[in-house]
């Protein structure tokens, strides 16, 4: 698994459009939000540009390249050429994703500790980091699952677009509006719950007993991607 991540990592920083979907556009929308966080507190909070923030990069570069590299291996027969060495499927697809996820995770920290240097530490590390977690699982199994639905790196730019740009407006939407609304909605949407975690784990004021109840949705939707992904991932192009 580590020599197809090592490879795969050469491959993230060779390819240009790659690098800026991954790292450049996440980082420097990211970097819009802190520089103005005075301007964007006046309409959400400091939980709510740390959730932008989260959404920009495993919304855009974890979900999008985990889609894309994905289709771009099974298009030139390299999934199957691994699948006749000695690596499991499990260890095939856990040595392409990992750069990414582990390069989206970094990056994640490292905005968020901007964040907090320049504006305000959380309220609840833990439960900020937990809910990261949660995120980049959530995020890495809808990429699973959408990669079976893509046929080509071209066709990720289509099929990526309904996940991607969701998540990131459910997240402005919970953001800005909280769940005193349409909470059911708003939690069971992907993005929802996860939102509300990371709100209360930078802005405080609510029991952690009720905080721990917002993993479920997230996670349920780990287990559905996943569930999509076994019916539908295929390690072949379509004939």
């Amino acid at each position: 698994m580590l020599t197809i991540a090592r490879g795969e990592l050469i491959q993230i920083f060779r390819n240009r459009l790659v690098l800026v979907t991954a790292m450049v556009l996440p980082a420097a929308l990211s970097a819009f939000f802190i520089a103005k966080h005075d301007l964007f507190t006046e309409v959400g909070s400091l939980g709510y540009i740390a959730s932008l923030a989260l959404f920009f990069v495993a919304g855009i570069g974890l979900y999008t390249t985990t889609v894309t590299t994905l289709a771009s291996r099974r298009q030139n027969l390299f999934l199957k050429r691994l699948r006749s060495t000695a690596a499991g499927d499990a260890g095939i697809l856990g040595g392409l994703l990992l750069p990414i996820t582990v390069l989206s995770v970094v990056q994640i920290g490292v905005i968020l500790g901007v964040l907090a240097a320049v504006a305000g530490s959380p309220a609840n590390p833990l439960l900020l980091v937990a809910a990261v977690v949660a995120t980049v699982a959530m995020m890495l199994a809808l990429g699973l699952a959408t990669a079976g639905l893509t046929n080509s790196p071209e066709h990720a730019q289509v099929t990526t677009l309904p996940v991607s740009l969701g998540v990131i407006a459910v997240g402005g939407w919970v953001g800005v509006t909280g769940t005193g609304d349409l909470t059911l909605l708003k939690r069971l949407l992907p993005g929802g719950s996860a939102t509300e975690l990371v709100l209360d784990a930078w802005n405080g004021g609510r029991p952690i007993g009720d905080s721990l109840v917002l993993f479920g949705p997230t996670l349920a939707w780990v287990v559905i991607a996943v569930a999509l992904a076994t019916r539908l991932f295929r390690w072949e192009p379509r004939r």
